[in-house]
């Protein structure tokens, strides 16, 4: 494979508008995602944790016991309060997408809509011509 055919086909596949859409889709959902992260965690789940006793749900994990045959071993522990967390993230995103691809489905249907209604034919010209007589005729009655 010649070298600058490889970066030729490159070019061509960065230029185009859907690698570029794709591109600022990515880095627009990344920050998105960072947002939400800071809603779940910085708004919804401290009042969530309080009406429940004040728990902190990074907090919640199970620690699993020590193996006995591993002296001086770290305790492992299962952090299922993140688990919570980061689902809760997913449907807050989830949600916020499906109402953004549902308001654009509308938007692009009710335009598809507009441009598949077409104009009505032109009316034949024998047609406007035998109107022109009818008129002409009533007039002179």
């Amino acid at each position: 494979m010649n070298h600058t055919s490889f970066i030729k086909e490159f070019k061509d596949f960065a230029i185009k508008g859907n690698a570029l859409d794709m591109a600022v889709g990515v880095i627009i959902g990344g920050a998105f995602g960072k947002i939400v992260s800071s809603i779940v965690n910085d708004l919804i789940m401290p009042p969530v944790g309080w009406l429940i006793g004040g728990i902190d749900f990074k907090d919640l994990k199970y620690d699993l016991p020590l193996n006995p045959l591993q002296e001086g071993a770290e305790p492992v522990s299962i952090a299922y309060g993140n688990f919570i967390q980061t689902c809760l993230d997913f449907f807050i995103i989830a949600f916020c997408v499906f109402l953004l691809i549902r308001t654009l489905m509308k938007l692009t249907r009710k335009k598809q809509e507009e441009q598949a209604t077409p104009a009505p034919p032109p009316t034949p010209e024998d047609i406007v011509l035998l109107r022109e007589i009818r008129d002409a005729l009533k007039k002179d009655k």
